[in-house]
């Protein structure tokens, strides 16, 4: 077994003064291309890129994996309030900022595809080219119900495997074929160890807030006009998982109406939302990424 492709720890600082942490991997030999700055989703973290990010940067371009505020390795928020895609944004324009890059492409998984759609409108010029994983401008409501029912929610582990049990009942339906080790690893991902034992969720509860604070209006957020001025405008790929309930076959459909030179994947077998490492989604990605300079 090959080891493991290195990353740079990176911290940055956020306009109102958090500490936050990227994985920056370098790039490979070659010719210098936009770097790729990706975004995870709702209740994940940088490591959800840690398949497809080496490959990435063996390719050629930099890869900035971010832990968005109140996740992972960056500080949590004292405002709750904060927690929104906005916000978010201009975190990430900071980042670029203080690590000298003018315009990249951008993966957004889930929120992480929020984000990139509310930064696109902040300043267009900083995108390249976007990849939407599992995630448009509208969503199915039963899936946002089922990731808000157990976002934020304390839950009681005892072990690593107590852990990979939760993230097997949390995350079963959108991976039917995951076997134990996958579980186990999924659960390393999104749980992290403190140094007295104790093994908790690896983000800040509160990020559920802003969700319970807007109530039903939170279930169908509409930002067509973000995704239009993107997907009209920059290079996009959209990656969906076949079996998703967060990206419904009719709201995919519907975007591919609005921007018909978008270009889609759907990987079979995945729900919400793929890891990118799965085959027809990292071919769709490297072919995409192939016309992107």
């Amino acid at each position: 077994m090959s080891a493991p492709y290195p990353f740079v720890e990176r911290r940055w600082t956020s306009p109102d003064g958090l500490t936050l942490f990227a994985r920056d991997y370098a790039p490979g030999p070659g010719v210098a291309r936009p770097p790729v700055i990706a975004i995870h989703g709702l209740t994940r973290n940088s490591a959800d890129f840690e398949a497809i990010a080496p490959l990435l940067a063996q390719s050629g371009r930099r890869v900035l994996a971010v832990d968005v505020r109140g996740r992972g390795l960056s500080d949590r928020a004292p405002d709750p309030m904060t927690y929104m895609p906005d916000v978010y944004a201009r975190d990430v324009l900071a980042l670029m900022e203080q690590a000298g890059i003018d315009r990249a492409v951008f993966i957004g998984t889930s929120m992480g595809g929020l984000i990139t759609m509310a930064l696109t409108a902040m300043r267009p010029k900083a995108v390249v080219a976007a990849i939407l994983n599992d995630i448009g401008p509208e969503v199915a409501p039963e899936g946002l119900a089922r990731i808000a029912a157990y976002s934020g929610q304390s839950v009681e582990i005892g072990s690593w495997a107590d852990a990979a049990a939760y993230a097997k009942r949390i995350n079963a339906v959108a991976f039917p074929h995951y076997r134990d080790a996958d579980w186990d690893a999924f659960a390393r991902r999104i749980f992290r160890q403190q140094p007295d034992g104790e093994i908790g969720l690896d983000y800040d509860p509160d990020i559920a807030v802003p969700i319970r604070a807007a109530g039903a209006k939170a279930l169908v957020p509409n930002l067509w006009p973000m995704f239009r001025r993107l997907a009209k405008k920059k290079p996009t790929l959209l990656v969906r998982g076949a079996a998703s309930d967060l990206l419904s076959a009719d709201i995919a459909a519907r975007m591919k109406k609005a921007a018909p030179t978008m270009t889609c994947v759907e990987v079979p077998g995945i729900g919400h939302a793929p890891m990118l490492d799965e085959a027809d989604a990292k071919a769709a990605i490297f072919e995409f990424l192939a016309e992107v300079d």
